[in-house]
């Protein structure tokens, strides 16, 4: 009885949201991962798909997503009709035994339970003359508690006609055959577990019937499950039968656990019970990928037991399609449109806003007005700013190449039309207020110095015939010729 999910391994939230972003990065680009990356996708598949995503995984695993796109309205025409009441009959009794468990189908008559029939009715009207078989009600139910009613029915599709063809029809002859392919392979893994087998004459179809019909999902815990169907639908039944034989190597792979199984009652009751330690999830998927079988050696050991079928028992009654390993093969025997794996919206918002208009589709080497008119623009070259050196450089500014010319030198230097000074004013006295005076002026300020009485003598004024004219000392100089500036301006003015 599968256990509940608190069993499985606890993945850090930071490592689940990592897993998220590249699962719905793989799955808006399916076609193309499958294709050239298709190693990435098996790995992922083997680490565990995130729980979140793990139904569109599946769907697009299976291949179901492409089926319910190729067939739209198929299951709601399949829902609506009425059924063989016999099948019907058949479905109804076994409702309640499928997860009773389980919030989904625990109560009769609930919304899992009339999913669960929905699909299983809808498939007996797809394949009436396969018709209904008491082991697709686990799987139908797997499937249902990730995903709604109809990708659940596309998916039991392609489970029971590419993944295990035949293994639902009647007399059952898919799975003895593959019975004999477990038992073979056992020979080559383990042959310990063969010679025991071999001894007390235990056929397969006596142990692996219900593990390989039901895909283990009535055999191990819930959480070991859902990890080995991510391989399952990823690489096919190869995982259904490396699964079968770590459980046979695990319980009768040594003497001592032989010991007590001296028949076949012992040994079936042994196998009927498996031990929880090899059914914990993390060691049973390192073992299962340890197992050293391929889809090549389940094909080659299928042709020999076929073979040895027809030279026994005759030919199959049942001619069961050929068996897909995995949704490599499947995508390559059906290849999909890129409209088949276009991801639907779970929620549907009407926006107030009108739709886009489409964007009309150019011709291979054309190109569109606006990047015509982007080419263009960017081809107009700006203006030149002509950059004037400051003459009067700080300290901190960086040096000017002497070689550069201060200026434009084509530019002029003045207007010429202009006059150099107004020809009205007269021209300024060459020696200011010295000529024909005989009381001077002070040169920079006439304001009387404090503490001076107005009768005291005047200070001595320079006269033309003074020698210390002839020798000005600087800074009398540079007072003259800060006067005589001052004087011209006003002179101007």
């Amino acid at each position: 009885m599968p256990l509940g999910p608190a069993e499985a391994q606890d993945v850090p939230p930071e490592v689940l949201r990592q897993r998220e972003v590249k699962w719905l990065d793989m799955l808006s680009n399916w076609d193309k991962w499958m294709v050239k990356r298709h190693k990435k996708v098996r790995l992922r598949c083997q680490k565990g798909i995130p729980p979140s995503l793990r139904g569109r995984a599946w769907l697009y695993l299976s291949g179901g997503k492409v089926k319910r796109e190729q067939n739209r309205g198929k299951f709601e025409e399949l829902d609506s009709q009425a059924g063989d009441p016999k099948e019907l009959d058949v479905i109804e009794k076994d409702l309640h035994r499928q997860f009773p468990f389980h919030e989904m189908f625990v109560s009769r008559g609930g919304h899992g339970q009339q999913d669960l029939f929905r699909v299983l009715k809808a498939y007996t009207l797809y394949r009436p003359e396969e018709g209904y078989c008491q082991a697709q009600a686990p799987i139908a139910a797997v499937l249902l508690m990730h995903m709604p009613a109809e990708d659940a029915f596309w998916g039991l599709v392609q489970i029971c006609e590419k993944y295990l063809p035949g293994y639902y029809s009647a007399g059952l002859e898919a799975i003895q055959l593959d019975g004999e392919i477990l038992y073979a392979l056992t020979r080559r893994v383990s042959p310990l577990v063969y010679r025991h087998l071999e001894k007390h004459k235990m056929e397969p179809i006596l142990y692996m019937t219900e593990w390989f019909m039901c895909a283990f999902s009535r055999t191990l815990p819930w959480a070991s499950v859902l990890r080995v169907w991510d391989m399952f639908l990823c690489d096919g039944v190869k995982i259904i039968f490396r699964v079968g034989l770590v459980l046979l190597k695990c319980m009768l792979g040594t003497r001592e656990k032989l010991k007590a199984c001296q028949g076949q009652y012992e040994t079936m009751e042994l196998l009927r019970a498996i031990e929880p330690r090899y059914m914990q999830e993390g060691f049973l998927v390192r073992e299962v990928l340890e197992v050293p079988v391929s889809e090549r050696d389940v094909e080659r050991e299928h042709h020999v037991q076929l073979k040895r079928w027809r030279k026994n028992r005759g030919e199959l009654h049942c001619k069961s399609p050929p068996r897909m390993h995995g949704a490599r093969a499947i995508m390559a025997s059906e290849p999909p449109s890129r409209q088949d794996l276009r991801q639907n919206p779970t929620i549907i918002v009407e926006s107030p806003l009108p739709p886009p208009q489409p964007t009309p589709q150019l011709k291979k080497g054309e190109k569109s007005k606006e990047e015509k008119s982007k080419k263009k623009g960017s081809m107009k070259k700006a203006p030149t700013v002509m950059e004037i050196p400051n003459p009067y450089p700080l300290a901190g500014d960086p040096q000017r190449d002497p070689q550069l010319p201060l200026r434009d030198p084509q530019l002029p230097l003045r207007d010429p039309q202009l006059p150099l000074r107004d020809p009205q004013l007269p021209l300024r006295d060459p020696v200011p207020t010295l000529r024909n005076s005989t009381v001077q002026q002070p040169l920079v300020n006439d304001t009387p110095l404090p503490n001076t009485p107005e009768d005291s003598p005047p200070p001595h004024q320079p006269t033309l015939n003074d020698q210390s004219l002839l020798t000005v000392s600087p800074l009398q100089k540079s007072t003259q010729s800060l006067s005589s500036i001052e004087a011209d301006q006003d002179t101007y003015l």
